[in-house]
């Protein structure tokens, strides 16, 4: 029996009002010489000083194991920017005004020494502003392992501070990368340990996927058209398809990808957020709670995977393969990857909602490495016509129609749908003769500008108290709650071998034994 999680009592105000810019603040960043701070977050945040959309009084200190000064601090940010595939073009007043807010301190996490020094460089940074002007962003951009130490030295050196609602000056919050544990214990561990210390509004539990605009658009494609709401749901939609394919392997990342597998990796997070866009309920309003209200009833509403038998999930593991006419390796001879590892990675699942939206409408998730291309997308497909009305005898010759949201690459929108072949000949032909045709709305072609970072979005929120896009305690237990199951089903039934795929595919046929019907096919 699941247990229920206390809704948080602090309440997101409706956005009252308009802004230009974020709050001032000094963003603190753990882990500021790391991966992720040079691939996503200076980026995003070179984007926001771009677009003019942070003040004055911004200021980023980054915080590192190793010894250095600000400007050998603000080199190496400079450098990052040369060679990340997310900056177009880097403009040097751009990048003076942020060099000039951009300030480094040194010390191991674990110890109290740095944090001291970390209370130095804020005073100093601080000294300009107004107390009521003193507002903290602490991202930490490191491995879960160090989020307790880091959290609880932030609690005692009171660099972190409580506070009690949105309206309070200056505030304090913390953004906190996913993983959010690695099983509903560990998940549940890390909430109490937060919460102990800080209240849910100041928690930001990021996830990139939630910053892209195609994903932000689900909403609004569902419940700003009245022509789609109506048909949303069990009697006009046959089932739904949520895809997260990856062309690349791990990566380098063989050490993480062995402890995490696919299950971790993709579906507890990125695949169950999709999910819930997708199935829930109109929310009263686009506010933080009211859109994390609803995507939490979804997760109550999803049926057990484990019940008496074995769960609906095929796993498997890639072979060696082609892509782009390249030959890639198996998954077993990539490095630091064990030889014999059973390590899964793909995943497929079908998963039932209980609810009278849903009811009867299987929802299919699938999500691996080495797979034919990249793409990750939402198909939903509409129940079929009768088919001798037309004349047709199956689903090859007439296919229902399918709505697909694309949210990476080229996203966008399609609508698949039935015309009639245009011509006098196939006037001959028995029954109607009829030719499926695409709708295909982009954001590139209509909006005709280059897209920014997910992070960008995400951070800007941070800096505006709007927790919208970020998962809430609540949600990332019963994510968890679903998943975990399936791993300990796998740990206590081990299997001697795995299903495999060849690199460049989609996946093993076993996925095939899934799906419902003689009409549904992968897509």
């Amino acid at each position: 029996m699941r247990t229920p999680v206390a809704v948080p009592l602090t309440r997101a105000p409706r956005r009252r009002g308009n802004r230009d810019k974020a709050d001032p603040c000094t963003m603190v960043i753990f882990g500021g010489a790391g991966d992720l701070t040079k691939r996503k977050l200076i980026p995003a945040i070179y984007y926001l000083a771009e677009q003019k959309l942070l003040p004055d009084n911004f200021a980023l200190l980054g915080v590192a194991r190793d010894q250095n000064t600000d400007e050998g601090y603000r080199a190496i940010m400079r450098e990052a920017m040369t060679h990340s595939d997310e900056i177009h073009k880097v403009h040097d007043d751009v990048w003076q005004w942020l060099c000039e807010r951009t300030f480094y301190a040194g010390g191991d996490f674990s110890q109290d020494d740095a944090y001291v020094n970390i209370e130095r460089r804020l005073k100093e940074i601080e000294s300009r502003s107004p107390e009521q002007e003193r507002n903290r962003l602490f991202y930490l951009a490191i491995p879960p392992s160090v989020f307790e130490t880091t959290l609880k030295h932030l609690c005692t050196t009171r660099l972190a501070w409580r506070t009690h609602t949105y309206d309070e000056r200056p505030w304090s919050r913390i953004v906190i990368e996913k993983p959010f544990g690695r099983d509903l214990e560990s998940a549940r561990a890390l909430n109490r340990l937060v919460l102990d210390q800080f209240g849910e509004h100041q928690i930001y539990r990021i996830d990139h996927y939630l910053g892209k605009e195609s994903v932000q658009n689900i909403l609004v494609f569902r419940f700003a058209n009245s022509i789609f709401e109506p048909l949303w749901n069990r009697n006009y939609i046959d089932h739904i398809q949520i895809t997260a394919a990856e062309s690349v392997g791990v990566e380098g990342r063989g050490k993480y990808y062995e402890e995490a597998g696919v299950l971790r990796d993709m579906f507890q997070n990125h695949l169950l957020q999709l999910l819930t866009l997708a199935a829930m309920e109109p929310p009263s309003s686009f506010t933080g709670d009211a859109v994390r209200d609803e995507k939490v009833k979804v997760l109550h509403s999803v049926r057990p995977l484990i019940q008496e038998c074995e769960p609906a999930v095929v796993r498997a593991q890639y072979a060696e393969g082609t892509i782009d006419g390249k030959s890639v390796p198996a998954y077993r001879s990539e490095p630091d990857v064990a030889p014999g590892t059973l390590t899964p990675t793909f995943a497929a699942m079908r998963i039932s909602i209980d609810n009278w939206r849903w009811t009867g409408v299987p929802f299919y998730l699938r999500s691996g490495k080495r797979m034919a291309k990249r793409v990750s997308e939402i198909a939903v497909q509409f129940k079929a016509p009768p088919f001798l009305l037309f004349g047709q005898k199956t689903v090859e010759e007439m296919s229902p129609s399918l709505l697909t949201l694309r949210v990476q690459p080229d996203e966008g929108i399609s609508l698949r749908f039935q015309v009639k072949t245009p011509g006098a000949m196939h006037e001959l032909t028995p029954g109607l003769e009829i030719t499926p045709v695409d709708m295909d709305f982009t954001y590139a072609e209509a909006f005709g500008n280059e897209a920014h970072p997910a992070y960008e979005t995400l951070l800007l929120d941070c800096m505006i108290g709007d927790p919208t896009l970020f998962t809430r305690s609540d949600e990332v237990e019963m994510a968890w709650a679903i998943i975990d199951p399936v791993l300990q089903y796998w740990d206590k039934h081990p299997d001697t071998s795995l299903p495999t795929y060849p690199a460049g595919g989609w996946g093993p046929k076993e996925a095939d034994s899934l799906l419902d019907g003689d009409h549904t096919r992968w897509r």
